[in-house]
């Protein structure tokens, strides 16, 4: 499949009225999958999706969104957080997780994006 056609899927998935299905397709699929490119259209757009549940992926989960073990995926999901114009959601699933996550690599991550939001307002 080439990447024009996987971009288009993810950017519909984005858009998609039934956001428990495209989030959890995103999940499984864009977040998983060996392609950076891949990952990093995926994280772009939960992000943009700025719901609950497509946020806790992006900006909680272990080896996703911006904690992704590529610099490149991770540099861009926190940028994509950045650009969100109401980051009210995001910045208390940061808050949350900087507080109440167990693994202190997701906790630091978590308060270096937030600090980053609050240098961006």
């Amino acid at each position: 499949m080439n990447m024009s056609r996987i971009n288009n899927i993810i950017e519909a998935l984005s858009c998609h009225e039934d956001e428990k299905e495209a989030v959890r397709v995103l999940k499984e699929i864009g977040t998983n999958s060996p392609i950076d490119e891949v990952r990093e259209k995926t994280a772009q757009a939960l992000i943009k999706r700025n719901t609950h549940d497509s946020l806790v992926v992006a900006l909680i989960e272990k080896g996703k969104g911006i904690h992704d073990l590529s610099t490149r995926v991770a540099m861009s999901a926190i940028n994509e957080v950045l650009a969100l114009e109401d980051k009210s959601e995001a910045i208390k699933i940061l808050e949350d997780t900087m507080n109440l996550h167990s693994d202190e690599t997701v906790r630091d991550t978590a308060r270096s994006v937030r600090a980053l939001v609050e240098f961006s307002r």
